[in-house]
């Protein structure tokens, strides 16, 4: 069990790394992170496999729905988790605000949509590239904290504000919320979990993800 803890922390580590990999030359992080970090990720998510499908296509078909029908002065990014949808970013008014929403509401298997876009001007490309440091500053802090199973949290940065996501206990989801507030840089952090009993994340850990 340890063993296999112990890999699977690599593999995330991994992971956090490949966000700051363009920096590096070749291609071994890349194809080390493929061939650790996806096995580790997709061997302890605690979402079913169903979910993890429907996530992926969840935000692709939203995000593409988005982008087809509100201003292009928009800048709208989409997150599932669990087929909870988050949307971030800005709109530049409340009909388009509106319009974003009621798309994620539509697209199938979406079950509940936390909206956070703000009404204002796009965020320059210098601010994106920062909430992209941050969230792999975010995601390495989890990885190496000894009492956080990172592979539980999906991280989402937008103008320095962290969004946690994942299916956590409320105890994993305020220690997970204290060590991304303690991340340089970070603003905010907003907690945007579905919570587990222990007897939830008991039954969980002894049968796999479900």
């Amino acid at each position: 069990m340890n063993d296999n803890r112990h890999f699977v922390r690599t593999g995330l580590l991994l992971a956090a790394l490949a966000g700051v990999g363009t920096t590096l030359s070749g291609c071994v992080l890349p194809v080390l992170v493929g061939a650790v970090g996806a096995g580790a990720y997709s061997a302890t998510d605690r979402r079913s496999i169903g979910a993890q499908t429907d996530d992926k296509l969840i935000a692709s078909r939203a995000e593409n729905r988005i982008e087809e029908a509100v201003s292009d002065r928009s800048h709208v990014n989409v997150n599932s988790f669990n087929r909870k949808v988050l949307l971030t970013g800005e709109v530049p008014d409340q009909a388009s605000k509106d319009r974003a929403e009621q798309i994620a509401k539509s697209v199938d298997n979406v079950q509940s949509v936390v909206s956070d876009l703000e009404i204002g001007g796009m965020t320059p490309s210098t601010a994106r590239n920062n909430d992209a440091y941050l969230t792999t500053k975010v995601k390495t802090e989890l990885v190496s904290r000894k009492d956080i199973f990172a592979n539980a949290y999906k991280v989402v940065t937008e103008k320095s504000i962290v969004y946690l996501m994942g299916r956590v206990t409320r105890e994993e989801g305020d220690r997970a919320a204290e060590a991304a507030r303690s991340v340089t840089g970070v603003q905010k952090v907003v907690k945007v979990f579905e919570y587990l009993s222990d007897s939830e994340l008991a039954q969980i850990q002894k049968t796999g993800s479900q």
